[in-house]
């Protein structure tokens, strides 16, 4: 049947007592034209949606973006200082950045910066250019603007307690007499409730001072060791940031020290 035909023969004349028929816009619609377009407006068609389950839902909750981490590596600047043990931090923080491809190339919060993703981690590097002492200078500003949660802090620092090379990663805990730690923990308001990467850089020979001892550059030996050092960081931080501290912390505080070929 031509529905177009049919509707198109129909008087447009109002009939006020006719309940028969639908009046809209003067125009009088047999029921039994009714029936015809109510079989049309309910048969399925190409361009009709699906009905919509109670289940559905009609818009995506879009994810709140990820807070970013910051990986922190602490030393003093300048070419005086360039692997040098009180560096170890830098060295490390280069590691992982060059790894993932982050460069650290501008300055800001008196610091060598680098932004970027581990994964889908948005991450920050720091290594801060006050000197060592006034570290928490520029770690407290960083986490103040960018409102970081102290947990989604990592600090990486020399260690003299530690044996050379070891790594060990603490969810929490004091400076260790290391006055890079003390200032960061001044400047969280004597919070220490953030991780840290310790490097172990081994006791001073005989009565040798430590001061002189941690400014000593690393000899060739000893930077060729540091090497298997900084890629179990960069794995290390990359399992922190993806899986987890408990995950990455079994996977620093376990590992055993690797076998060189001669």
């Amino acid at each position: 049947m031509n529905v177009a035909a049919s509707l198109s023969s129909i008087a447009t004349v109002r009939f006020p007592n006719c309940h028969r028929c639908f009046r809209s816009s003067k125009t009088l619609i047999p029921s039994s034209s009714l029936r015809i377009i109510s079989q049309f407006s309910s048969s399925p068609s190409a361009s009709s949606a699906p009905p919509m389950s109670s289940n559905t839902v009609a818009v995506e909750s879009k994810k709140p973006p990820k807070q970013p981490w910051l990986i922190v590596g602490l030393g003093n600047p300048g070419k005086k200082y360039h692997s040098t043990r009180h560096n170890v931090g830098f060295e490390m923080v280069d590691a992982i950045a060059e790894a993932e491809g982050i460069s650290l190339s501008s300055v800001s919060f008196k610091a060598l910066v680098g932004k970027g993703l581990i994964g889908d981690v948005p991450v920050i590097f720091a290594k801060p250019q006050t000197f060592m002492n006034k570290s928490g200078e520029s770690v407290g500003s960083i986490v103040s603007y960018y409102k970081i949660p102290l947990k989604q802090v990592l600090v990486i620092f020399d260690d003299l307690d530690l044996p050379f090379a070891k790594l060990r990663l603490l969810p929490k805990g004091g400076h260790g007499g290391h006055n890079g730690m003390r200032s960061v923990i001044d400047h969280f308001k004597g919070s220490r409730d953030f991780p840290r990467l310790r490097i172990g850089i081994g006791r001073p020979p005989g009565k040798m001072d430590p001061v002189n001892f941690v400014l000593r550059p690393f000899t060739k030996q000893e930077l060729e060791e540091l090497n298997f050092t900084f890629q179990d960081g960069v794995e290390a931080v990359r399992i922190l940031l993806l899986e987890g501290f408990n995950k990455s912390a079994t996977f620093v505080n376990s590992a055993k020290p690797l076998e060189q070929c001669g």
